[in-house]
């Protein structure tokens, strides 16, 4: 999990949800995938939180070179 990708992340819960809904699995494997599954959704919002703090919006300065603001920052 440490070494994923978000989309690879994303890719396995998309496995994991589809493989719950078929209602096929026994139970401890049920609860074993819900479990992967959750550790995968936290984190994708670890990834998600940490790619939104380096998003970041680019003005012109007063002498013409960008200048950075935080994305939420108004002008």
């Amino acid at each position: 999990m440490e070494n994923m990708s978000f989309e690879q992340a994303l890719k396995r819960i998309d496995e994991i949800v589809k493989h719950l809904e078929r209602g096929d699995a026994a139970l401890e494997q049920s609860l074993a995938l819900f479990e992967e599954g959750t550790a995968l959704i936290r984190s994708c919002g670890k990834m998600l939180d940490e790619a939104e703090q380096k998003v970041v919006k680019l003005r012109k300065g007063e002498d013409g070179s960008p200048v950075e603001l935080p994305f939420d920052e108004e002008e």
